[in-house]
């Protein structure tokens, strides 16, 4: 598998299903804030993200925050949905989800990254042997950097799709 592929591509994060999950033989999950929990930049939790992760604590799985964003950024969302988080993660270094999952005391194949952004959530990913889920953005962004790197993930997750179609067809 390509390092720029995810294991599965999901619109919003409350689409991941528990039997998602277990088909990838996952308890950790390490999610990604901007753009995965809430807007990029926002404070506003969406009342549904919120009761999908604890849903998902209470059917076992252990969520912690691995994000690139400062802690003021990160702690809050931490706070408020009860969880640790790792700040300035390094992505798509693998250091902040090789941390993620010691901190859960998992192994690394126990768990799975949770992002919106192909270059650093999906390739950190794979370089530290974590799964991948990956998202689409909740909104565009206006900073011109993302908007250029948005437009190559455009690209790669449409040959991934077309992958993922024919591999379906194929079975």
């Amino acid at each position: 598998m390509s390092l720029l592929y995810p294991d599965m591509l999901k619109n919003r994060i409350t689409d991941i299903t528990p039997d998602d999950l277990k088909k990838l033989g996952v308890c950790g999950l390490l999610l990604d804030v901007d753009n995965t929990l809430t807007t990029h930049g926002s404070q506003v939790l969406d009342p549904a993200i919120s009761d999908w992760i604890d849903n998902m604590k209470s059917l076992g799985f252990i969520p912690t925050i691995v994000s690139n964003a400062p802690p003021g950024r990160v702690a809050p969302f931490a706070k408020r949905l009860g969880l640790r988080y790792i700040s300035f993660a390094c992505k798509p270094f693998p250091i902040g989800f090789i941390r993620g999952a010691r901190r859960l005391g998992l192994k690394r194949k126990e768990c799975v990254a949770i992002g919106d952004q192909t270059f650093t959530d999906i390739i950190g990913a794979n370089l530290a042997g974590v799964h991948s889920i990956q998202l689409l953005p909740i909104l565009p962004e206006h900073q011109i950097t993302l908007r250029f790197k948005r437009r190559f993930e455009g690209y790669i997750l449409k040959r991934y799709r077309k992958k993922q179609k024919k591999s379906y067809t194929n079975s």
